[in-house]
């Protein structure tokens, strides 16, 4: 492991010429191939941090977990969703015998008692280059995060018991304080004189509950009443005042990383003119394209080094203009004007008004108090969804009616680039077949011939979903499973297939790696072969890093993604023995 006290060491290193850049928790670098990702292709990283991990898995909280009011300024209830120790250490403990990091890996806890701090810290030290208890996530249940992190005597205990129990271990002990106090500088000397290696300030402020400004109603749900953090611009000015407290507090000799609103070279040289060591950037990443991660952080580091040093130098492009100038997390009110039932789980709604939706986006719908997910568009105009009861939240949707109000987001992903072919097949499973019309529309654009196959779980008398709008497009067959799912694809065993053909597939992930394996074994090639990877994501704009396939984030790179990508990249994506 690295000597991450030196790194970071004010005494060894001047920050004025060599900003230190880190990803923060629960932001961006939350999956193993994400880690990787910020490793290997975004340089202007020097501390990657993960999520905050528990002893037990916890599922978090029921969405909407993140919210933006206002433009850059975020509200987040995730509710320390984490896999639990036993799977994050066999993810990190392979991911540290495949790959050898450049930056160091500041592995993020949290728990709710001394004892699971104890075993959280001794579990992970063998992966970790440096270990950050979670003493203010506002959003957790009672007795974690700022619960600990609030008292003074109380997290001065918990860092003297954690350090006296786990004198054998060699990552060094950072502590992230919560700004939600009197005096965050009373707190921060008390866990150095405790023990403490490092402090890392600020997480986000509150919690409060975020309103809507369209529908008037909270947001965000969760045990605390739809209470969540701010985070984003808005508390920039608190992270600057804790550092600055911290510092006055502690001293030079305390290694310090300071995060919190940052967005901009400025305001990461702000923090370090106030004593910060390094400089987290979190929310931020949620206003800026995945695709331009890197050269955005490197416009960061190289504005604040600028500042710092006091060059004048002009860096283009400038950091401010890869953020997003618009809110990227607004809900629009729209009325069911259709409602369609198809066989006893499955609906058609309608909605009032459009969205220009290509091949690869995709929307959210959200019901105030009930709760939200994304789904595919299926008809632009009128705006048009596919709802199969699923759960809670389908279900509330299926339970809509003619005059029902619904609340849409979006559009997010991008729209699919593809080889053009003169053939095409394209095969949906279910409720995948809401891709199909905006993948047929710009395939007829491109001058190619379909052939289309549906499955579908259960038999409808009469014409299948969307039958009308996709025959027109050219061959449809649609198969009901009749008590074997996928039994549609038997048809790839026996239809003539050209090997320069390009296949489409939509649907579960199980049935489109079957599907896979049938035409990779008759002849279609891995780059002519797209897969729609419908991850789950909990914001749509690359915070939460839940729709990663490898390394990239479905809500930006769209959805369709090549078989050779997934292939080198996401391997287990196509498993399904």
């Amino acid at each position: 492991m690295k000597d991450v006290l030196k790194v970071l060491s004010r005494r060894h290193l001047d920050r004025r010429k060599d900003v230190l850049l880190t990803t923060v928790s629960g932001v961006a670098s939350t999956k193993p191939a994400l880690l990787t990702y910020f490793d290997t292709k975004v340089p202007s990283i020097g501390i990657i941090t993960t999520k905050s991990f528990q002893v037990e898995v916890n599922p978090g909280n029921r969405e909407p977990v993140i919210c933006e009011t206002e433009r850059g300024n975020f509200g987040n209830s995730v509710g320390l969703r984490n896999p639990g120790l036993e799977q994050a250490l066999y993810e990190l403990r392979k991911l540290r015998s495949e790959h050898d990091f450049n930056a160091l890996l500041n592995v993020s806890l949290s728990a709710n008692s001394i004892e699971d701090f104890i075993t959280l810290v001794k579990a992970f030290d063998e992966v970790a280059d440096m270990v950050e208890l979670n003493f203010s996530c506002p959003h957790a249940s009672v007795g974690y995060g700022s619960s600990i992190g609030c008292d003074q005597s109380i997290a001065a205990q918990y860092v003297r018991s954690i350090k006296e129990a786990t004198t054998s271990c060699k990552a060094p002990l950072f502590v992230k304080l919560t700004p939600n106090v009197q005096d965050i500088g009373l707190i921060a000397k008390a866990v150095v004189e405790s023990g403490a290696d490092g402090l890392v300030a600020i997480n986000t402020v509150g919690p409060i509950v975020h309103i809507d400004p369209v529908s008037g109603t909270p947001i965000l749900q969760n045990k605390l009443g739809g209470k969540g953090g701010c985070s984003g611009r808005q508390v920039f000015p608190n992270a600057l005042e804790a550092v600055k407290a911290i510092r006055l507090a502690c001293g030079d000799d305390i290694p310090l990383i300071g995060m919190g609103g940052v967005s901009e070279g400025w305001e990461a040289a702000l923090l370090i003119e106030a004593g910060a060591d390094a400089v987290g950037i979190g929310s931020a990443l949620g206003t800026v394209d995945q695709r331009t991660w890197p050269a955005y952080l490197a416009s960061v580091k190289a504005e604040a080094q600028a500042l710092l040093l006091s060059t004048g130098k002009i860096v283009v492009p400038s950091s401010s203009s890869f953020l997003s100038a618009e809110r990227q997390m607004a809900y629009e009110k729209h009325v069911v004007t259709a409602f369609k039932q198809y066989g006893k789980d499955t609906v058609l709604i309608t909605l009032d008004g459009k969205l220009d939706c290509k091949a690869g986006q995709f929307a959210f719908l959200w019901l105030p108090m009930i709760g939200e997910k994304p789904f595919s568009v299926a008809h632009n105009d009128p705006l048009t969804f596919i709802i199969k009861k699923r759960g809670p939240f389908s279900e509330a949707l299926c339970n809509l009616s003619v005059g029902s109000e619904l609340f849409v987001r979006g559009l997010y992903g991008a729209q699919l680039e593809n080889k053009p072919t003169k053939q095409a097949l394209l095969i949906a499973g279910g409720t995948g077949v809401a891709v199909l019309p905006s993948l047929a529309s710009q395939l007829k654009e491109q001058g190619t011939q379909m052939t289309i196959l549906i499955g579908t779980s259960e038999e409808v008398s009469g014409k299948a979903l969307l039958e009308d709008e996709l025959g027109a497009f050219g061959s449809f067959t649609c198969i009901a499973d009749r008590g074997r799912p996928g039994r549609v694809l038997d048809l790839l065993d026996t239809i003539a297939l050209d090997p320069g053909m390009a296949c489409y597939l939509v649907g579960p992930e199980i049935f489109m790696a079957i599907a896979s394996r049938k035409l990779l074994g008759r002849g279609i090639t891995e780059e002519n072969l797209y897969l729609s990877m419908e991850r789950m994501t909990l914001c749509g704009i690359g915070m939460c890093g839940e729709c990663a396939c490898g390394d990239r984030l479905t809500c930006r790179w769209g959805t369709f993604m090549r078989y050779d990508f997934l292939k080198r990249e996401a391997s287990e994506l196509l498993a399904y023995d």
